[in-house]
């Protein structure tokens, strides 16, 4: 069985899948954007469990509770900051969908929603760092094919709109 990719025009929060992805920072305790917005939507429980993570440093992950989520667990990744392209944000960008994908198959968590990691405050162009995305998601091995779906989750119609012609003109 093949792995469906999908693109949605939504809440990551309000998804219903195994895994949501959480675009955190490297305290994992909550921030803007995304990171805040789960926070918030999960509740104090969640800030909790992160507190004994300990943190996470750029391009992996680490998964929790989801709490009051509908998805069953939520894996934090922490994006790169946008310097230039020069220093190497593609590959820790890569690092971070490649850990989330890993951390999933090792929880057998079938489904997954990625937001747009280092988009908003860490300064990622949008269009490059799609492109990180689903070349990432694409190169990722699954052995024996577990992950049913990979979900890309816009916030914006502009993201949307970027994501869907990658994926058109990756797949021919």
């Amino acid at each position: 069985m093949t792995c469906r990719i999908r693109v949605v025009h939504a809440d990551i929060t309000t998804l219903d899948v195994d895994v949501i992805v959480n675009a955190a920072n490297a305290t994992l305790l909550g921030g803007g954007g995304v990171d805040g917005a789960i926070h918030y939507a999960a509740g104090p429980e969640l800030l909790k469990e992160c507190r004994r993570l300990g943190g996470c440093a750029t391009g992996e992950a680490r998964i929790t509770g989801s709490y009051r989520l509908k998805a069953r667990r939520i894996i934090h990744t922490v994006g790169p900051v946008w310097k230039g392209g020069q220093r190497g944000e593609s590959e820790l960008l890569a690092s971070c969908y490649v850990s989330c994908l890993r951390l999933a198959l090792e929880h057998d968590l079938r489904s997954i929603a990625f937001p747009a990691i280092s988009t908003g405050a860490y300064s990622y162009p949008p269009k490059l760092a799609a492109a990180v995305a689903i070349n990432a998601v694409r190169g990722f091995a699954d052995p024996g094919g577990r992950l049913d779906e990979i979900w890309f989750c816009c916030f914006s119609r502009e993201d949307l709109a970027v994501y869907k012609r990658l994926l058109r003109s990756s797949s021919t």
